[in-house]
């Protein structure tokens, strides 16, 4: 087995041939730097009023440093002499939108699945890298990753950060934590094993702790409805976690299994696919969040699932998870559960004719949220359930210039996030479709 050194030692071969690849390219510009030290103004924009209220037209936002320093009408925001100034054209401007469950190492069953059984560490490195950089284009300026393998997401996550390589703001959980035969690839069985597992993915800078404590429809073994964790197992790797200020979330279909991990502090759920209206009404109750990732069960995967030659089992499982999953959105939505909006699919994948993250918005509105509510999910939600809201979620001074440009309000037809044409990471315009 690849020790720990020899590994890292080797992703960073891998990393450094994805920037030095990166570099040689005319459009890779914005690699150079995690955020431009001048004075960058929009101008020529509508902000949309992401808390609710009048949006400000016409308006001017001024960057420094990568910060946004001021916001207001062009005729009383003063513009600096030595600005560099990109009119927007009348573009409707939001926050940089934020998916809370990716793999950027996504493999499902299926032919492109099999393809990648063999992918070394290094050769997952450049695929994850690749994944940030297209989920990054599409408008997702923060991600939450939510299950990856050996420790390349921090490796890529660092690489990111030095501006090595264009992608998102990551947080991460590391990988999933499982008991023997569950949803994932991190194993161990016993109160302390567990906890042992917790504590090396935090001592690799996880952000979150995620668990599987039910089965998935990825699996050809165990049931979603299912809880085969022990309750002084469960309750021994939450409280580790928050021991060390760290919040877990949990794979899980399983009413079951959401009762038994509801009664131990359990912060967040994945999916929820057969929440009952009791689990449902515990987590409004106790703050705890839903990530859907309704777009898996629903028809505008169906191209995704065929692209990647999904098998006849496994579309089956989707069909027959799907109802109960719509249905349970749709009380989620009614009975005012906190929803961050995560997709399960890559944040820029084909769905229903836009990308992932996007459909997965649009069908929030489907279920019952306004459009309003929709793009909350996607911005100042999932920076409040990632407790960022201070720094990113919002177009104000004090705030990292995450920006993305529509042509229309998505407040009030939230298809108007079809037409993303510009984004901008820390003051840095990695996409402007205009130029």
């Amino acid at each position: 087995m690849m020790t720990g050194q020899r590994r890292q030692f080797i992703l960073g071969l891998a990393m450094a041939a994805v920037a030095s690849a990166a570099s040689a390219l005319p459009s890779a510009a914005p690699i150079a730097a995690r955020h431009s030290d001048r004075t960058v103004v929009l101008t020529d924009a509508n902000v949309v009023a992401i808390d609710g209220g009048a949006p400000i037209r016409n308006a001017v936002v001024v960057i420094t440093g990568g910060r946004i320093v001021a916001v207001g009408p062009a005729g009383s925001t003063a513009i600096p002499a030595d600005a560099d100034t990109i009119s927007m054209g009348g573009k409707w401007l939001i926050p940089g939108l934020m998916n809370m469950h990716v793999h950027f190492g996504l493999k499902l069953p299926g032919a492109e699945g099999a393809a990648l059984a063999n992918e070394t560490d290094p050769q997952m490195a450049l695929r994850m890298a690749s994944n940030a950089r297209r989920s990054l284009l599409s408008g997702v300026t923060t991600v939450r990753l939510i299950g990856e393998e050996h420790g390349v997401d921090f490796a890529v996550r660092r690489a990111i950060e030095k501006g090595e390589i264009i992608g998102p703001r990551i947080k991460t959980a590391g990988e999933i934590i499982v008991p023997t035969g569950g949803h994932g690839f991190l194993e161990a069985d016993g109160p302390y094993a567990l906890a042992h597992a917790v504590r090396a993915q935090i001592k690799q800078g996880a952000d979150w702790i995620k668990i599987a404590i039910s089965g998935g429809i990825a699996d050809t073994h165990g049931s979603i409805a299912a809880a085969p964790m022990t309750d002084a197992e469960l309750s021994t790797l939450i409280e580790v976690a928050h021991r060390n200020g760290i919040k877990v979330s949990a794979h899980n279909g399983s009413p079951i299994a959401a009762k038994q991990s509801l009664a131990m502090g359990i912060d967040c759920f994945e999916h929820g696919y057969h929440l009952t209206d009791e689990n449902l009404k515990e987590m409004k109750a106790k703050g705890v969040w839903l990530v859907p990732t309704i777009v898996v069960s629903q028809a505008g995967a169906r191209e995704f699932y065929k692209k990647i030659g999904s098998p006849d089992w496994y579309l089956d499982r989707v069909d027959s998870t799907g109802k109960d999953h719509w249905a349970m959105l749709q009380k989620a939505i009614r009975l005012g559960v906190n929803i961050a909006l995560g997709t399960d699919q890559f944040p820029f994948e084909p769905n229903g004719g836009t990308t992932a993250t996007v459909a997965e918005a649009e069908l929030y509105v489907q279920a019952g949220m306004t459009p309003l509510q929709a793009l909350q999910a996607a911005t100042t939600q999932t920076a409040r359930m990632l407790g960022i809201d201070k720094e990113v979620g919002r177009i104000q001074p004090g705030q990292y210039a995450d920006i993305v440009a529509v042509d229309s309000d998505p407040t009030a037809d939230i298809s108007a996030l079809r037409t993303i044409s510009f984004v901008m990471k820390s003051g840095a315009v990695v996409r402007n479709d205009a130029r």
